[in-house]
């Protein structure tokens, strides 16, 4: 059950915050492929988009790419948690790189769809940021049939060549309410549209976003942990504002305005699917130095979702396991 939330001078923290299940088994992939082939290992973009998570496992040796050509011939790489696209698959094979592939499952669900809508001859339009690497990675499917649009307007905008085969999809980062006004939108222009058989959006991308409008109305203003380039962080401070609260996204403490503290009896605390928990600690003893020495937590969402590793890894373990060493 939820902790009550009452008195002054509090930190409330939000549950569920943090790691998600697709960053930890990115994470993990990156460190079980340092201890398996040591170094160094490729990483292709950033792993997750988290600067402390890329700057501890670059410390550990990880190289870190923005394209393929930056890695040695025959080189080992990774693909980040965001998924790529088939060009970028077949640019490595051409290469000769082995490839271990950190794309979360649940994006990897919308790659599938996109494949799915595409061969049956749909416009398939994509709710997201068209700069997001997780969009670049899902339009690579079928970019002939695919459309991104970001905003309800933009579905006004829309030309398709049959108006009764259009089908959606969406970005798994982005807000809930913003992708249902969207598709509300694109229900009424077509009506025969059809959508995934479940919501795109990740679960702890929503169970986050929750935990921020239950976190909103028992604070007077909150801190979102996370990086500016991490799309659920960003939705995270929008979910808060959009409810009243002021809501700023910090890296860590250094980014924290003493100004947002005055006047403020209780701190919400939550953290983007990317950011560290360790991180949320600094800002919890940053702000008990700041006059809120009580600590609170409000949410009872328990997520036991794990992702198994990819077979590239699991099959060397299995032959180590096997073999003694």
């Amino acid at each position: 059950m939820p902790v009550p939330v009452h008195g002054k001078g509090r930190i409330v923290l939000a549950s569920p915050r943090g790691f998600c299940a697709g960053v930890v088994r990115a994470i993990d992939i990156v460190n079980r492929a340092l201890d398996m082939y040591g170094q160094p290992i490729y990483v292709r973009r950033e792993i997750v988009h988290n600067k402390y998570v890329v700057n501890e496992l670059r410390a550990k040796g990880t190289v870190f790419v923005d394209e393929l050509e930056e890695v040695p011939a025959g080189g080992r790489v990774i693909f980040s948690a965001h998924g790529v696209s088939p060009a970028v698959r077949d640019a490595a094979r051409a290469r000769g790189l082995r490839v271990i592939d950190a794309t979360c499952p649940l994006v990897t669900k919308v790659h599938l769809e996109a494949i799915r809508y595409a061969r049956e001859g749909y416009t398939i339009v994509l709710i997201g940021h068209a700069d997001h690497e997780e969009v670049e990675g899902t339009m690579g499917e079928a970019p002939a049939a695919m459309r991104v649009v970001g905003c309800a307007a933009d579905v006004d905008n829309l030309e398709v060549p049959d108006a009764k085969r259009v089908a959606y999809l969406t970005q798994t980062t982005l807000s809930v309410d913003d992708t249902r006004e969207i598709i509300q939108r694109l229900r009424e222009r077509f009506p025969n549209v059809h959508g995934p058989a479940s919501e795109d959006i990740c679960y702890a991308t929503q169970n986050r976003q929750r935990a921020v409008l239950d976190l909103a109305r028992h604070s007077d203003v909150i801190l979102v942990v996370g990086s500016a380039n991490s799309s659920n962080s960003c939705r995270l401070v929008e979910v808060s504002q959009s409810a009243g609260t002021p809501a700023y996204l910090v890296d860590d403490i250094g980014d924290i305005d003493p100004s947002w503290l005055d006047g403020v009896s209780v701190v919400g605390v939550t953290a983007g699917a990317s950011a560290p928990e360790g991180l949320v600690q600094s800002v919890v003893e940053y702000l008990t130095g700041k006059g809120f020495p009580h600590v609170e937590t409000l949410g009872d969402v328990v997520e036991d979702v794990e992702f198994a590793l990819p077979p590239e890894l699991t099959r060397i373990a299995g032959e180590q396991v096997a073999s003694g060493a």
